[in-house]
């Protein structure tokens, strides 16, 4: 069966599965370009207000298919190159989009798996999931963003230590060093991202999206600079529609139905 990326609408939360079981979800160029479609598409569609990011069966994802990239040693160097763009096209998608992204995690994250769960904005996780950036193990280095955003969330020795080594590390684990945000039992990762989603959708979409925008620009910006594009979002989101509602729901002690 053909590797395809399963979509499904929940409310306002879009589920996309990565769907190749007998890879255990691996990834190749039509679920990079399948992703990035779907994403780029959410973020433009009104009804949704979240994302959701999972895998079928017991796995989310087992990063790169190696017998493809075994392949690609035979043809020439812009193959892998065009196929690591296409990935990183889809990264950028994630994280520019407006809206939540959650990652729901059962079995493992391995190597351009990991990448992609650290690109969606939250992470739920099965307590005895596992994720390992298995790169250094075939002697290759990570891609997908992981020592960008490996580099930003963990000290540099811990996360040289991570990319490096290529060791196993417990949901448990990362849930310690604040990049898992929710442990969940087995077989329940989906069932918990879905509730996460639904509190998320009942927030403004403009305020999501503008603390999305504002903590993706955070580590880059002086103080100062950061500090007057709080002030233009701030400005912005008083004066829209859902800032009146959201105001008034809480001085009359009701609940906001926003935008």
């Amino acid at each position: 069966m053909a590797a395809e990326l399963l979509s499904e609408h929940l409310g306002h939360t879009l589920i996309l599965t990565l769907c190749d079981p007998d890879n255990r979800n691996a990834l190749g160029p039509e679920l990079y370009a399948a992703g990035l479609q779907a994403v780029v598409s959410a973020a433009q569609d009104d009804t949704v207000r979240s994302l959701i990011l999972t895998g079928a069966g017991p796995w989310f994802c087992a990063g790169g298919n190696l017998r493809r990239l075994q392949a690609n040693r035979e043809r020439p160097e812009s193959v892998q190159s065009a196929s690591i763009q296409s990935l990183n096209r889809w990264i950028q998608a994630l994280r520019q989009c407006g809206k939540p992204v959650i990652a729901a995690v059962e079995g493992a994250a391995a190597g351009a798996g990991f990448s992609l769960a650290l690109a969606c904005d939250l992470i739920v996780a099965a307590q005895d999931a596992q994720f390992v950036m298995a790169y250094s193990n075939i002697a290759l280095s990570p891609d997908g963003g992981a020592s960008w955003h490996l580099g930003r969330a963990l000290p540099r020795q811990r996360a040289t230590e991570i990319l490096m080594l290529g060791e196993r590390l417990s949901a448990e684990a990362l849930h310690g060093l604040g990049l898992v945000n929710r442990l969940t039992a087995p077989g329940d990762s989906l069932t918990v991202a879905k509730a996460l989603a639904e509190q998320l959708n009942q927030r403004a979409p403009n305020a999501l999206a503008s603390i999305k925008h504002l903590l993706g620009a955070a580590s880059s910006q002086p103080l100062d600079d950061q500090m007057a594009r709080e002030c233009e979002h701030f400005v912005r989101n008083l004066h829209h529609d859902n800032g009146g509602a959201g105001i008034q729901a809480f001085l009359t002690k009701t609940t906001a139905k926003y935008l």
